[in-house]
């Protein structure tokens, strides 16, 4: 009966050796790769063999070599080794999601209505990490954050350019929205009778405006605004006075009065929603992470709809 060979008494630098030999070819070199003498590579490789009983090196003139048995230990130390350094990656990343700082930047329908959502989520899976918000009325205070290193993340509705790793998040869809007390439309609703309301808009530089405005002018379809009203919550009060109507996007509509009469346009039209990351920026753990609970709660492709 064969007598299994207890390893209990192996040790890690017993293996490290055995490797930097295999590599380096010699006793000195492995010494010089792993910081000790070449005595320490020596007594450490005959202790190895002593505990196995099998010779795992041929010393000659030239240096050493792997015996065939060698070469078999040689994998198995290679595997555990690395097995090693991945408790030690694990623990790092571990580590990190401990402590840490996400710090995002976001236009005010995603900072309003999405994000209180996820880092709610995400604090109770790691309530140290720091998860801070700036808010920016346009995309370009999202870009300037972005590429001065401010921010880690960042939510657009601009296309990006080759500074941005981007990928989109949510597909929002722009809505005619009516005073309640108004007539209601004929449905479908109709490009000429859309042109008959008092309409309330951003100004022409918001961006929301430019999608509007040039959407309608691909159609050509007429689009006059009675009033241009910067903020989303003055012109959803506006159009519930009655003052006029406006097309927002839905996301930018939350929360509506309940009485608001809601209508898509006659050729729909949506902004995509993209996350945006610096290309060339090193992220802590905790910023992935964040991003795994991003796109647990809103999947890719996500549609906005009214609640």
């Amino acid at each position: 009966m064969v007598k299994l060979v207890h390893v209990e008494g192996i040790k890690l630098s017993q293996l490290r050796a055995l490797v930097a030999v295999a590599e380096t070819g010699n006793f000195s070199e492995a010494a010089l790769q792993l910081s000790v003498s070449q005595s320490a590579i020596s007594h450490a490789i005959a202790t190895l063999e002593d505990e196995l009983g099998v010779v795992l090196l041929s010393r000659g003139r030239y240096g050493a070599r792997l015996t065939p048995i060698g070469e078999r230990v040689l994998q198995h130390a290679q595997a555990m080794l690395q097995s090693l350094d991945l408790i030690g990656q694990e623990a790092t990343l571990s580590r990190g999601l401990e402590k840490g700082q996400v710090r995002i930047t976001a236009f005010r329908s995603v900072a309003s209505h999405v994000l209180p959502e996820v880092i709610a989520k995400f604090k109770q899976r790691y309530p140290e990490i720091v998860v801070t918000v700036t808010e920016y009325r346009g995309d370009d205070g999202v870009e300037r954050e972005l590429r001065e290193g401010k921010a880690d993340i960042g939510f657009t509705c601009m296309p990006t350019n080759h500074e941005f790793e981007s990928w989109e998040f949510m597909r929002d869809e722009y809505l005619l929205l009516l005073p309640p007390n108004w007539s209601l439309p004929k449905l479908p609703l109709t490009w000429a009778e859309l042109e008959t309301y008092s309409m309330i808009l951003p100004p022409e530089t918001d961006y929301c405006s430019l999608l509007i405005r040039g959407h309608f002018g691909k159609l050509g379809q007429r689009l006059n605004a009675a009033y241009e009203i910067l903020e989303d919550s003055t012109i959803i009060g506006m159009v519930a006075k009655g003052l006029g109507a406006t097309i927002m996007a839905r996301l930018a509509a939350e929360p509506l009065p309940p009485e608001m009469q809601v209508y898509s346009l006659p050729v729909p039209l949506e902004r995509i929603i993209r996350v945006a990351m610096l290309v060339d920026a090193l992220h802590p753990p905790a910023v992935f992470a964040f991003l795994d609970t991003l796109k647990e709660l809103y999947p890719p492709c996500h549609r906005v709809e009214l609640t």
